[in-house]
């Protein structure tokens, strides 16, 4: 199982490799941590890592999948980026995915790649349209930007989560100097 999560101002893709009862072997980053996670209380949890421990207050936030994070001496506001979260976020104008993929938040089919490798794009440039529960969908640059790669073909089925290009960042000044269709 593999999340994205927002935890404050930066985004972590978590994996839970294994379980074991409480014990779990998680990918947080590229980096595998053992960790022992133990629910105490409604909202309580205790996690022991490398014998450590670490008390945790998890409170349901305003909306789905916001939570907010208490430790001994730290707060965290955590978003659960899933693929519905993603879909939401994609269509009211919000890009969560890793800085530099546009990601398919469902699985689906690719109806049309409207850029190139090496192309210059502008923000909010039509990107990929994919067709998925009968709908097409269309993916936009969440910056100015350079096309690094297109990880995808038209027609290739899409899974869930899949990167679908690779946009590499050029900063407002650099990308508005950029020529770009759109």
């Amino acid at each position: 199982m593999s999340l994205e999560l927002k935890i404050n101002n930066r985004t972590a893709r978590i994996e839970i490799l294994t379980r074991n009862g409480s014990h779990y072997r998680v990918l947080i980053d590229n980096k595998e941590y053992e960790l022992d996670i133990e629910k105490v209380e409604h909202n309580a949890y205790s996690i022991l890592h490398q014998g450590k421990s670490i008390n945790m207050e998890m409170i349901e936030g305003k909306s789905a999948n916001h939570y907010q994070v208490n430790t001994y001496n730290r707060y965290y506001e955590i978003d659960i980026i899933d693929a519905a979260t993603r879909y939401r976020h994609h269509f009211n104008g919000q890009i969560t995915s890793l800085d530099r993929f546009i990601t398919s938040p469902m699985p689906g089919k690719v109806v049309k790649i409207l850029v190139e490798e090496g192309e210059a794009v502008a923000r909010n440039q039509t990107l990929i349209v994919v067709s998925a529960m009968k709908m097409d969908s269309e993916y936009k640059s969440p910056f100015d930007g350079v096309i690094k790669t297109v990880l995808v073909k038209e027609g290739q089925a899409v899974d869930a989560l899949q990167h679908l290009i690779e946009i590499e960042n050029m900063g407002k000044e650099e990308g508005k100097s950029k020529k770009g269709k759109g």
